[in-house]
């Protein structure tokens, strides 16, 4: 159940709903790639400061633009869904972190930043993020995929285990 009492989606629905969407974004005649998200950053950072000719950006111009397109609108997605199921709320300090690290606003915001950091550069060094290599690349039975989503999954485990330790 969720905050509200209702109901949350069976996990078979989701897979189902999952393996649609991947199979229509895949598809050479959609938009012929993948599903991600961190390449976007990059490419983000890069319009930014105004980078639009150097060499990387030349590389990533294709799938940084269009995750970009993806991250925003999993982002109005995600909102409007939690207004939908009334569980939208601001909060800085989540529950569970306020149980076991306390309440320190500028604590969480530097775990955040640090986590998001250490998260995007290993996405950049594996050449793929959690969504591309998990989502996207596990329903393909990529094996650098599966290998990846091994080895994200025990990093997972092991950093909870110490982080939110005792």
């Amino acid at each position: 159940m969720g905050e509200n009492g209702s109901k949350p989606l069976l996990w078979l629905w989701a897979g189902i709903l999952l393996a649609i969407l991947n199979t229509l974004i895949f598809n050479i005649n959609m938009s012929d790639r993948p599903i991600g998200a961190s390449t976007a950053f990059p490419y983000f950072s890069g319009l930014l400061a105004g980078l639009t000719d150097a060499d990387y950006m030349k590389d990533i111009v294709r799938s940084g633009s269009w995750e970009l397109y993806f991250l925003c609108g999993a982002l109005i997605g995600s909102f409007l869904s939690s207004l939908i199921s009334r569980d939208f709320k601001i909060q800085l300090i989540p529950e569970r972190w306020r149980d076991v690290k306390g309440g320190s606003a500028a604590k969480r915001v530097f775990w955040a930043f640090l986590g998001g950091f250490l998260l995007l550069f290993g996405a950049r060094l594996a050449d793929g993020c959690t969504s591309g290599h998990i989502l996207s690349g596990g329903m393909q039975l990529a094996v650098s995929s599966l290998v990846f989503g091994a080895v994200a999954i025990i990093t997972f485990l092991i950093t909870g285990k110490v982080f939110y330790r005792r």
